[in-house]
């Protein structure tokens, strides 16, 4: 979710959308900067603010979580389990 995305076209600024949602400007900008992943909490607000289920939005993040993380699988030694015998 980018500021490009859901800010400017409800036609606020970030600091006036901070203040609409109870938080700080610095937590918004950081999350709409894709410096800080979406919370529940903050998916409710987004819900609440313009209509968008927190539910797709938390999705959203979860899949561009594992996709992030897959970029990188390989680094990820773990092997199968065995079965006991």
């Amino acid at each position: 979710m980018a500021e490009t995305e859901v800010v400017e076209p409800a036609g606020l600024s970030v600091t006036a959308l901070a203040d609409h949602f109870g938080v700080s400007r610095q937590a918004l900008s950081t999350l709409l900067n894709g410096n800080a992943k979406l919370s529940a909490d903050m998916a409710i607000r987004f819900e609440k603010a313009f209509g968008l289920k927190a539910e797709t939005l938390l999705k959203m993040q979860a899949t561009h979580d594992l996709a992030e993380a897959r970029l990188h699988e390989g680094e990820i030694n773990v092997k199968p389990l065995s079965k006991a015998a």
